[in-house]
């Protein structure tokens, strides 16, 4: 959609952009995202992201953003809504890639935290509430769920189904973002 939606009060102006995520380090606490009719690069802080309930997100997911002119340039100040990148076939999780979609969507949602988790390897682990078990975590389940990066401690609500090796994410979502799809 290449409308804008303007929404004003008192002090500022606010406009409704939908695009893409061309980037974004969780590390330096911003990235940039492109919107679909163009014009200058949108700044999206991480405090932003954090008020949508993400502590980061996939380069190239969708992502519908109010932003605001400000003498710095266009920024985005509230997160509307994000879609995980399409896929690309370039990854292929063997413990995933046989499953049916209906399934992994039909587990529950589980509330976990994030014991680690090292971008740089590409897995980390999590933990279920109240059960001992790890949870792997593979960072390409991540870019599906339209994540990129997790922090220790950081709350997540899960799709547990039984790998190859054990109990595996097939989905990740934001904690305060889940609470909304499982309802």
């Amino acid at each position: 959609m290449n409308e804008r939606n303007t929404v004003s009060n008192e002090e500022n102006t606010t406009d409704q952009i939908a695009g893409l995520v061309k980037w974004f380090d969780p590390v330096k606490g911003f990235g940039f995202v492109v919107a679909d009719q163009g014009g200058p690069d949108i700044l999206l802080h991480v405090n932003v992201l954090r008020n949508f309930g993400q502590s980061s997100v996939a380069d190239g997911a969708r992502i519908t953003v109010d932003v605001q002119n400000t003498d710095r340039g266009v920024q985005a100040v509230e997160v509307i809504s994000i879609e995980p990148p399409e896929g690309d076939g370039t990854a292929n999780l063997s413990d995933i890639a046989e499953l049916d979609a209906d399934a992994v969507a039909d587990a529950p949602l589980e509330p976990g935290r994030v014991k680690w988790f090292d971008k740089g390897k590409g897995f980390g682990f999590a933990n279920i509430f109240a059960r001992e078990e790890d949870v792997f975590l593979h960072v390409e389940v991540l870019r599906r769920s339209g994540l990129s990066d997790l922090q220790p401690g950081e709350a997540l609500a899960m799709r547990v189904i039984d790998g190859k090796r054990g109990k595996m994410a097939a989905e990740v979502h934001a904690w305060e973002v889940a609470l909304h799809k499982d309802t």
